[in-house]
């Protein structure tokens, strides 16, 4: 099938940047779409990025303008680069995959990478 390794996480402080690297393997031929999904404690798991084959992007409202997604078809890797960040953004953050074009309830998912943003 495919296997998804999620590196980059961290601590930062308020306002600082990190970069979140997702690496797809295995049968990397059935991934479409790839994007990025984070919990918080105590919340919901949500959407936050998500990328299509043709790199057609879209974003959650809380992190338009501050986060960019991006994706290397030849490398097999999807990106996450993330600015001004906020205490609110802390979580876990997941790659996910589909084999379709929209990414909804995932086919693939990684283990995930801790974030934390200290104000």
């Amino acid at each position: 099938q495919v296997q998804l390794v999620e590196t980059g996480g961290g601590l930062v402080q308020a306002g600082g940047s990190l970069r979140l690297s997702c690496l797809a393997s295995g049968n990397t031929f059935l991934i479409n779409t790839m994007g990025w999904y984070r919990q918080a404690p105590g919340k919901q798991r949500e959407l936050v990025a998500d990328i299509a084959l043709d790199g057609d992007s879209n974003y959650a409202d809380a992190v338009q303008g501050r986060f960019t997604i991006s994706r290397d078809l030849a490398k097999n890797t999807c990106d996450l680069r993330m600015n001004s960040l906020k205490s609110e953004d802390s979580g876990v953050y997941y790659c996910a995959a589909v084999r379709t074009i929209k990414m909804v309830n995932p086919d693939y998912w990684g283990q995930g990478t801790q974030v934390t943003v200290s104000s």
